[in-house]
């Protein structure tokens, strides 16, 4: 894991302990649908957090296509890319 896709995977870590109050923990391979805290107010939780702290943009036209972390850390990191950051 590179640099900022360890970065967006600490983001994601903080917003699932702190803000959502998460206890498990979460790594790039676990799928969304079995973490305990990201139901359909979870995920509009993480993907707010996602956008404030890297000021990309995250639509529900991405949503078919995130089925684990990794694939959330993938889409952050490349909204950074297309915006140049």
């Amino acid at each position: 894991m590179n640099e900022r896709e360890q970065e967006v995977l600490d983001e994601i870590r903080k917003i699932v302990t702190v803000t959502l109050e998460g206890t498990g923990t979460v790594t790039p391979g676990d799928r969304l649908a079995h973490c305990e805290v990201m139901d359909s107010l979870g995920l509009i939780t993480l993907a707010v957090g996602l956008e404030n702290r890297f000021r990309v943009k995250l639509s529900e036209q991405d949503a078919p296509g995130l089925e684990t972390f990794g694939d959330v850390i993938e889409l952050v990191n490349r909204r950074r890319a297309e915006a140049g950051r």
